[in-house]
């Protein structure tokens, strides 16, 4: 495995394409700022990345998604080139709950009531936050390679720990995950991406920059060590006072040669805490954005096409 960034950009393939078109720009929001690339026309949907990456990872999916729908690839709080608030030790400046509303005053400001969201890893826990948090603003929600938060914690065994270790060594007071992680930002950031099936194969030369890049941020790594611990604490309390299911249609897509479909049952975990759950299993690891675009992409569009047809024949009964 390649832990040098210059070795490992050298040997990385660079992307066709990497949002041409796509307009670039830091959004204002409550107390702060996020930045987002977007283009296209049509219904709006909303892209989140995971970590420990940016907005770069739907590079090859945006594109092709942005044929038929406005589409938005937004920087999570506490990542990328987003504001990152300061925290304390109750870590709600980092929960999924302040990120949801990160993205409704983002996805408002550029005119987009009620939208679809698609998102990887974190983002799509964001997602999960935001669409029960926000019901009104979402039509449909599309999550790749999770499985709900509370359940994957309550169910994990030591083989899924021995694999998703930062699951745990993130959650750690501050600064101790911080400290180590400063000290060589470049070979965690490669570790942590590179241990999946598919190595680091899945990472075109320009996005990949822009991660390590990203990720040589003090700040950065903080927000993100922060992200973790909010889902063992604040997070927990949010998911525990929830009273029902989620009710908008959910698509989970998770990669056969990875973690989830090691060791859960994906589709019956999200049934634990969603009403409409479908989904399956694309060839691919961790990744699957980058990995299995084409797959991505066609899922997605064909999703949201249905659930923007059925939400348009129920608004349209009487």
């Amino acid at each position: 495995m390649l832990l040098d960034a210059k070795a490992a950009l050298a040997a990385a393939a660079p992307a066709d394409t990497f949002f041409d078109g796509f307009t670039a720009e830091h959004v204002a929001v409550p107390g702060g700022s996020v930045f987002c690339r977007y283009a296209g026309s049509g219904p709006p949907l909303l892209l989140l990345h995971g970590y420990p990456q940016t907005s770069a990872m739907w590079h090859r999916v945006a594109p092709v998604l942005a044929q038929r729908f406005s589409v938005v690839c937004a920087d999570l709080r506490g990542y990328g080139q987003s504001h990152k608030p300061a925290s304390d030790t109750s870590h709600a400046a980092y929960s999924k709950r302040a990120t949801a509303d990160d993205m409704v005053a983002l996805m408002q400001a550029l005119g987009h009531e009620r939208f679809c969201i698609g998102a990887h890893d974190r983002g799509a826990r964001v997602s999960h936050r935001l669409a029960l948090d926000h019901p009104d603003r979402v039509v449909a929600l599309a999550a790749l390679d999770i499985a709900p938060t509370r359940e994957m914690y309550r169910d994990a065994d030591s083989g899924f720990a021995q694999t998703y270790w930062h699951w745990y060594w993130l959650t750690q007071a501050h600064p101790f995950p911080e400290f180590l992680i400063e000290r060589e930002s470049d070979a965690y950031w490669l570790k942590k991406c590179g241990s999946g099936s598919a190595g680091l194969r899945p990472f075109a030369r320009q996005a990949l920059e822009e991660y390590l890049i990203a990720f040589r941020d003090p700040a950065v790594i903080h927000g993100s060590c922060e992200d973790y611990r909010a889902a063992v604490t604040i997070d927990a309390d949010h998911d525990d006072a929830d009273a029902g299911l989620l009710e908008v249609p959910l698509l989970t897509l998770w990669g056969r040669f990875g973690a989830i479909e090691r060791h859960f049952d994906c589709l019956a975990l999200w049934r634990e805490r969603a009403r409409d759950v479908r989904g399956w299993a694309l060839e691919g690891g961790h990744y699957l954005a980058e990995e299995r675009p084409d797959e991505v992409a066609e899922a997605f569009g064909s999703f949201f096409d249905d659930a923007l047809a059925e939400a348009g024949a129920l608004a349209a009964t009487p």
